[in-house]
């Protein structure tokens, strides 16, 4: 009988190499197992034999459980300290925003956003006392921190205690400096965990004067500019090396609040801060009284500036919209936007005025407008009652609920679903659930049309127009319209439950006076590089408008929303010249109150409200938003010729009012013809009507004119001047034609 071969020596020799690595790694792991149980076995026999008793038991105890939390503690600190140094990642010293000059509508600057700075000075260079004032006032004990003050944090709060109120900051320059280098200006507890632990970065990165001088560069001073350099010259025409000690104060003053404190603004405001600053050097030992009394009782004066009372709010948002739009490259570049100067002073004297009057009366203290042309060119923006106390903009970012205001897309879903709006329906009690919706009065109407629920802002309609249709078609068309915010299902979505703003609300309006074409709200009409190429041009790169309602829907909308100006809850918003629709809209208990609508020619939401949500003095929509409106509207109309809305009569008195003699106008050339607002009908009666009265009037001039169609199908009426200097009208109960509408919208 033959030997026999081990099994394992017939295998290849890697096998062998991996059954030894195996029997390693078992032996290692259940030594090192048996090692840790005869230490902590040793451990745990040795801790028994200690015994402590009194202070020394407490103490022990005391250590270790900080030790214990201190650990813990280190792990989540490390974990959010993990997103702030992400932000230091390249070379962020380079880094730098657009720097851009804002021109209004006709060319003129108006303002300038973006990282407009001079770093060329060095820090030696600069004058003593300005550093001394910004120590002063802004971190007296910058030399003796680490990047964060506990002392001075502690100081501020109790001085802010001791207030009431917001006196003083915590916040040390090197945390400042790590909010501008690094982060946003919101104001959230991340943001400032993160700006913490940038401050303890820069203080191991860079030396003492190297923070200061980067902060005195990089800090926002106002008008666009940021640091001290370019503010010197900004303010005072001059360098920053040349400035006088009232001068520096009054820089030194603009960190607090650069907007609020700008002499350009706020000559008053500004010197008064110049003050405090003042006072700041003497307290903190850096000069004495009889050093600061010149500059206190000579205060400087800035040089004058084409730029003062700029449209902040609305060159905040253009600013946002240039960094969405505009291409990579050139970061120094001049922006053509919509903005008209004339309209937009309107729309700031009539918020200040209607809040100045009636905001004791009515508990209201905020306000917001957007006023647009009809294309979505946004001519006036007004985002609060003042730039300098808050830079928050509500026409764009406030979220509000629309109460009534928001029924238009209820309706328009309607008569996209077969209702029409002398349909009757009936104005009764209705529950969904344990949910009753009632009018305002809690009183009912029995059967009424769509037009007259509408105009009288009835509640029951819109939810039992919802229920026969579908809440979701209700959202659809109210996004298709322009509302960006989320809107959530609810059975009270129809009385306007969701929350929308004032910019989405002007634009979703503007669909219906364009005969449902998308009006989307813009503020940039170009932008152009310093070497003059055009790198974005709007009537180049944007697609033309979608039609997101059918005409006759949008028909349909602006007869019943001209009925709530003419014969329902917005008649204080009506005034003459013009043919107005729009919507009311106040919300539960007051806390918002709302009126959005338009002309020919314009368009505009008004809201008013608090901002911590508390209820005004009984509100509505109809009462001081109809009437700021009105107050926007109707100055803003003069000298404009009159402009039909699209699927309205005419009314008599109106024909009447503006039938003033006038020059003979010129038939419209067929390119005059809007055909997205006409039926294919009527665009060949009035290109008739212009071949007959360019025949008959061949030495007029050409003017502009918008027509709208006749409800029935028979041909326009052509209505003769008895002679030259008259009134050269077309009546077909629907619309008019006046010389005068040769103006172009402002």
């Amino acid at each position: 009988m033959g030997s026999t071969v081990p099994e394992f020596k017939s295998n290849p020799r890697w096998r062998l190499w991996l059954l030894r690595i195996d029997a390693f790694v078992d032996s290692a792991a259940w030594n090192a197992s048996q090692g840790f149980s005869r230490f902590w076995g040793s451990l745990v026999d040795y801790s028994g034999l200690i015994r402590m008793r009194g202070w020394k038991r407490g103490l022990f105890e005391l250590v270790s459980e900080g030790a214990t939390l201190g650990t813990a503690g280190s792990i989540v600190l490390l974990v959010f300290a993990i997103p702030a140094f992400k932000a230091t990642e390249g070379d962020w010293r380079a880094r730098g925003d657009y720097a851009v000059t804002f021109e209004d509508k006709t060319g003129a600057i108006i303002g300038r956003r973006g990282m407009f700075l001079d770093d060329s000075v060095p820090l030696s260079a600069m004058p003593p006392y300005l550093i001394e004032a910004t120590l002063a006032t802004e971190d007296r004990r910058f030399y003796d921190h680490f990047g964060i003050d506990p002392l001075g944090t502690f100081r501020a709060v109790v001085s802010n205690a001791r207030a009431g109120g917001v006196v003083q900051g915590g916040s040390t320059i090197t945390q400042q400096l790590a909010k501008n280098l690094f982060l946003s200006n919101e104001r959230t507890i991340q943001r400032k965990i993160n700006e913490a632990y940038l401050a303890l970065w820069l203080e191991a990165q860079l030396s003492k004067d190297e923070i200061l001088k980067l902060y005195l560069d990089r800090a926002y001073m106002g008008g666009g500019t940021h640091g001290v350099a370019a503010a010197s010259e900004y303010y005072f025409g001059k360098s920053v090396k040349s400035l006088t000690l009232a001068e520096a104060a009054m820089l030194s003053g603009l960190y607090k609040a650069p907007t609020k404190y700008s002499p350009n603004n706020n000559i008053a405001a500004a010197r008064a801060r110049a003050n405090q600053v003042l006072s700041n050097l003497v307290d903190a030992g850096f000069m004495t009284e009889a050093q600061v009394t010149s500059a206190r009782r000579n205060p400087a004066t800035p040089v004058p500036s084409a730029n003062g009372n700029a449209p902040d709010w609305f060159l905040d948002w253009a600013f946002e919209e240039v960094k969405r739009i505009a291409p990579p490259g050139d970061r120094t570049i001049t922006v053509r936007t919509t903005l008209d100067p004339m309209i937009q002073k309107t729309a700031d004297a009539a918020i200040a005025d209607s809040l100045r009057q009636y905001g004791q009366q009515y508990k209201v203290k905020q306000a917001a407008t957007v006023v647009q042309s009809l294309d979505g060119a946004v001519r006036a923006m007004v985002g609060g009652s003042d730039y300098g106390e808050s830079l928050f903009n509500r026409a764009v970012y406030a979220l509000r609920q629309p109460g009534s205001s928001f029924k238009p897309f209820v309706y328009a879903t309607a008569f996209m679903n077969g209702y029409a709006p002398d349909d009757m329906i009936s104005d009764a009690p209705i529950s969904i659930g344990n949910w009753s919706p009632r009018n305002y009065g809690r009183s009912y109407a029995g059967r009424i049309s769509l037009r007259t629920a509408i105009a009288k802002s009835i509640n029951t309609v819109p939810v039992r127009l919802a229920e026969s249709f579908g809440r979701g078609k209700i959202v659809e068309t109210a996004h298709k319209l322009g509302i960006r915010s989320e809107l959530k299902i609810t059975r009270a979505l129809p009385l306007g439950v969701a929350e929308v703003t004032a910019l989405d609300m002007v634009g979703a309006y503007t669909g219906f006076a364009t005969g449902g074409l998308k009006s989307t709200p813009y503020a940039v009409e170009w932008t152009k590089t310093r070497a003059g190429v055009i790198t974005y041009d709007r009537a180049r790169d944007e697609p033309p408008p979608e039609q997101v309602l059918p005409e006759e829907i949008a028909y349909d909308m602006n007869s019943v929303l001209s009925t709530v100006v003419n014969a329902g809850t917005g008649g204080k918003a009506k005034f003459p010249g013009q043919m107005q629709a729009g919507k009311t809209g106040t919300t539960q208990a007051y806390r918002d109150a709302w009126f959005v609508g338009y002309t020919g020619w314009y368009a505009a939401s008004v809201w008013f409200g608090n901002d911590d949500y508390t209820s005004t003095a009984n509100m509505t929509g109809g009462s001081l938003p109809a009437i700021a409106w009105h107050a926007i509207m109707e100055p803003i109309h003069k000298g404009l010729g009159f402009k039909p809305i699209p699927g309205v009569p005419v009314p008599a008195d109106l024909v009447a009012s503006v039938g003033k003699p006038v020059a003979t106008a010129a038939a419209p050339s067929e390119t005059d013809v809007s055909p997205q607002s006409l039926t294919p009908a009527a665009v060949s009666v009035i290109r008739d009507v212009g071949t007959s009265m360019r025949a008959r009037v061949p030495e007029a001039k050409a003017r502009e004119a918008a027509l709208v169609p006749a409800a029935a199908s028979e041909p326009l009426p052509l209505v003769t001047p008895s002679a030259v200097g008259r009134p050269n009208t077309f009546l077909n109960g629907l619309s008019l034609l006046g010389a005068s509408d040769a103006a172009a919208p402002r």
